[in-house]
């Protein structure tokens, strides 16, 4: 049903597409359309994702469903055996269908891949950040993360990305 592949740099325009369909539903509830907008052309502008991708290493796996790119997943390293996840993002309509869990479970594969190596680290740590006022808090507690901290962290304009700090811990 569902499968994933590693993006490239010329993928960015389709991970602005998909992200482009799904940011606005997610965060309208939440943030005003002024912050959304700002956010947005911050993360998501072609420069952007391409120093993401090339200077901050970041892997993005693209999700399909029956062949067809419904969601994606950014995982940043952040060395000594830590990652996070930076953005897990799905398309409404694959909502409920098991696209969050395979977005989670692929995303660990990936990392214990990598770290297939790495002796020198007994405890690979997952971290993630989300809005406190999100309902996708529940599912990633249900998947195994924790809230370990809070952040009130000042990205510019005015704006502050007000989330929890979720850690996910897998032992080897």
């Amino acid at each position: 049903m569902f499968s994933f592949r590693e993006a490239a740099i010329q993928d960015i325009p389709l991970i602005r597409t998909l992200a482009d369909g799904v940011w606005q539903e997610t965060y309208a509830a939440i943030l005003s359309p002024q912050q959304i907008d700002y956010m947005f052309d911050m993360m998501y502008s072609t420069e952007s994702l391409t120093a993401q991708m090339r200077d901050k290493h970041h892997q993005f796996l693209i999700i399909n469903r029956n062949a067809e790119p419904c969601a994606y997943i950014s995982i940043e390293p952040l060395g000594n055996g830590r990652y996070n996840f930076q953005k897990i993002y799905a398309r409404s309509e694959v909502h409920g269908c098991g696209v969050g869990r395979y977005m989670i479970e692929q995303g660990i594969d990936w990392i214990l891949r990598r770290e297939v190596d790495n002796h020198s680290v007994s405890d690979i740590v997952v971290e993630l950040f989300v809005n406190r006022a999100n309902q996708a808090v529940d599912f990633y507690r249900h998947m195994g993360f924790e809230i370990v901290d809070t952040r009130d962290h000042d990205i510019g304009n005015g704006f502050f990305m007000n989330d929890y700090i979720m850690e996910l811990h897998i032992k080897r």
